[in-house]
């Protein structure tokens, strides 16, 4: 038998009609089990394997992509500058598991910043051209055109949480209500009575649900909610300072704080050193994705982690479906899927 890989006689690259003739059997069904269709027999099946084994046949996948009108590539779109997405640990994160669940197919994943009006508009002649499958969008604003715009050029799309309860995308999201409440009760049981709240950008619907988690894990156990224990932050370290300044100017006894990301709690840690208050004797602090800066903090923070690999591994999978059944299940008068994965509190010394 011929060494896989063997090109046939006079070096050329073996054929589809010629691995059929190996075979004993039509093109069509040499094609249909190059490309993995559950429709031929175990026999059938053998037997192509073995020629295209023995020819050494290779699939050309550029061409069957263009008979198929695929490009074999999806994008992930980051709506923020590069500077925020190195930044932070969500995004290589969620990058991981993309890029983990996308090494199990032959697609290729092209990374996309559009934080600016220039890298918009470059976006939207590289998505009208139909350069790639399907998007996955990261990280949207709840005003943000592209999901429309993905819509009227119907791409199919998987974004990374909801920008709404109403949201018309398949979306994957962490619980992010129940990630607050368990954060709040926590601190609650522990003996904290005057708790703060770091929140991100309100625009953003997982950071709106945080807050209602804060809110009705405070009215549950009988607590009134003071708003002004409540300072909007940006998902940003400088914005974790910024807001932990404006809570002691506001409450200067305040003695627990509940901060919307890991990262604005690392903010919000050095302004309480340089305040003088001891963390967790005089305030104890939570934060929210049990990232790396989490473990590495000192001391170590207690975390709300969200599961943002396993988020970025169910994008893919809903996308490829999206992908499979050719438009965009909206398009097609379906039901948008909406996957919501389970947080968890994960208790360290800062709390």
């Amino acid at each position: 038998m011929a060494a896989y890989g063997a090109r046939s006689r006079g070096g050329r690259r073996p054929t589809l009609e010629e691995v059929a003739a190996r075979a004993g059997v039509g093109r069509g069904t040499v094609s249909r089990v190059i490309n993995g269709s559950p429709r031929v027999s175990d026999a059938t099946r053998e037997a192509v394997e073995a020629a295209v084994a023995e020819l050494g046949y290779v699939p050309n996948t550029a061409a069957r992509a263009l008979a198929a009108n695929r490009t074999d590539a999806i994008a992930m779109v980051v709506p923020e500058p590069e500077t925020r997405f190195f930044a932070e640990p969500y995004f290589s994160d969620m990058l991981r598991g993309v890029g983990s669940q996308l090494s199990e197919t032959e697609m290729q994943l092209v990374l996309i910043f559009a934080g600016s009006d220039r890298e918009r508009r470059r976006l939207a002649q590289y998505l009208a051209a139909h350069r790639v499958d399907g998007v996955l969008l990261v990280s949207v604003h709840a005003d943000d055109p592209l999901p429309d715009l993905l819509a009227q050029l119907e791409i199919p799309a998987v974004i990374s949480g909801r920008r709404s309860a109403e949201e018309t995308l398949p979306s994957v999201d962490s619980d992010n209500y129940s990630g607050a409440r368990s954060a709040v009760e926590h601190l609650l049981a522990r003996g904290r009575s005057t708790i703060g709240t770091i929140t991100g950008r309100l625009e953003v619907y997982g950071a709106q649900r945080r807050v209602d988690g804060y809110r009705g894990s405070l009215r549950d156990a009988g607590h009134e909610v003071d708003e002004d224990l409540i300072v909007a932050g940006d998902f940003t370290e400088e914005g974790g300072r910024r807001a932990m300044a404006e809570l002691l100017r506001r409450r200067p006894g305040l003695d627990a704080v509940f901060a919307g990301s890991d990262v604005m709690a690392a903010g919000a840690r050095q302004v309480l050193r340089e305040a003088g208050r001891r963390i967790p004797d005089d305030v104890a602090l939570v934060g929210f994705d049990d990232s790396a800066i989490a473990r590495h903090m000192d001391p170590p923070l207690t975390s709300v982690r969200q599961p943002i690999e396993e988020m970025g591994r169910a994008m893919i999978d809903l996308l490829l479906a999206e992908i499979a059944d050719g438009r965009p299940a909206a398009s097609r008068g379906l039901d948008r899927q909406q996957v919501v994965l389970p947080t968890r509190l994960v208790e360290r010394a800062s709390s």
